[in-house]
């Protein structure tokens, strides 16, 4: 059983609870996916492969940040993704990345990378932002602490799930 004070958040929980939460409650528990599955490694190619100019990546906390670089005096980081088809996920993991970062006085910028798409878009973190990021990560540390996963639920995500074995089967 995961404790609460054991629970620490990542953008990787955030990003999850934006798609689904019983994948979300796995990976809280450290259950951990079949790491040969290609849509994984496709992910690792790209993140890997991908802006190696830009590449200084921070160990933070709980908080993997896959680029930063000072731009005009600001500090951007990026996070990078295969595609835009969970922007929103992704959006918030980033914001989350900055909400850490404004927990240690650094503010800085955010933009999300989606290089097979030849994409970037700004994110900015606000103070709406904010008060759903609290409300998300207490969300997430209830789910966790839940004894059994959240229902199986089939969503356009599923197809692709490196979990979807264990859901399905």
């Amino acid at each position: 059983m995961v404790e609460s004070e054991e629970l620490r958040v990542s953008g990787t929980l955030i990003g999850c609870y934006y798609i689904c939460k019983r994948e979300m409650w796995l990976m809280a528990r450290n259950i951990v996916t079949d790491q040969d599955n290609p849509y994984i490694e496709l992910g690792r190619f790209v993140n890997e492969s991908t802006y190696k100019r830009d590449r200084k990546q921070i160990h933070l906390d709980n908080v993997i940040i896959d680029l930063t670089r000072l731009d005009h005096e600001k500090i951007v980081v990026g996070e990078i993704k295969k595609s835009s088809r969970a922007k929103e996920a992704a959006t918030m993991q980033l914001c989350y990345y900055l909400y850490v970062l404004r927990s240690y006085g650094i503010e800085a910028e955010g933009e999300l990378l989606f290089p097979k798409e030849k994409k970037k878009e700004k994110v900015a973190l606000n103070d709406e932002t904010v008060r759903k990021l609290e409300n998300d990560i207490q969300d997430i540390k209830k789910i966790a602490l839940q004894e059994l996963p959240p229902p199986a639920v089939r969503i356009r995500y599923c197809t692709n799930c490196a979990y979807n074995e264990f859901c399905w089967s």
